[in-house]
């Protein structure tokens, strides 16, 4: 069991038998009373941010949450399959990546987070490099700025891009937002 004093950010535990990650945490000494220490944690499962306050001698329980490395193989269906260091194969619903799906590529290193022994999140990496598959080219005269077209990219996924990027081109793009970042070199 944590104490209070054992709160920290990134620490894993369980509320309401779900378990929660904390974001913020700040221990509080009023002048009078008792003190506390006041957090925002988030929710593994949801996603949802709840702010909840803890009273010095509160007893809080470790969540059975385990973090592995794992890379993603191949879609299969509507499910994605994952392999990890000792070719240990574990298919996830799409549900569960969220538009987090729309980036993966073959060999892609994620981080997979089980909960009492089932995948309930994935972190994917900041950003991926993908090839540019189908875009049409750029309108000559166009030179407004920020003027951007829409790219396919080789996983299937949509995003806009400036005009001077073109077809069978690598791009960097940003897995939380899902934007275009910048045209890299070919791999």
């Amino acid at each position: 069991m944590f104490d209070t004093s054992d709160i920290r950010k990134g620490l894993k535990i369980v509320l309401d038998g779900k378990p929660y990650t904390v974001v913020e945490a700040q221990f509080v000494k009023p002048g009078k009373g008792q003190a506390f220490t006041r957090t925002r944690v988030k929710n593994l499962l949801t996603g949802a941010v709840i702010d909840r306050t803890f009273r010095s001698g509160d007893k809080l329980e470790p969540a059975d949450v385990q973090v592995r490395d794992m890379t993603f193989i191949y879609p299969e269906g509507d499910d994605f399959v994952f392999m990890d260091e000792s070719g240990d194969q574990i298919s996830i619903p799409g549900d569960i990546l969220g538009d987090s799906k729309n980036f993966l590529s073959d060999g892609l290193a994620v981080e997979v987070v089980f909960f009492k022994g089932e995948a309930i999140d994935v972190s994917m990496p900041a950003h991926v490099v993908l090839e540019i598959t189908q875009c049409d080219p750029g309108v000559r005269g166009d030179t407004a700025s920020n003027v951007t077209k829409p790219a396919t990219l080789s996983t299937g996924a949509i995003v806009q891009v400036p005009l001077f990027v073109n077809e069978n081109e690598w791009v960097k793009v940003d897995t939380r937002t899902g934007a275009y970042m910048e045209r890299v070199n070919k791999r």
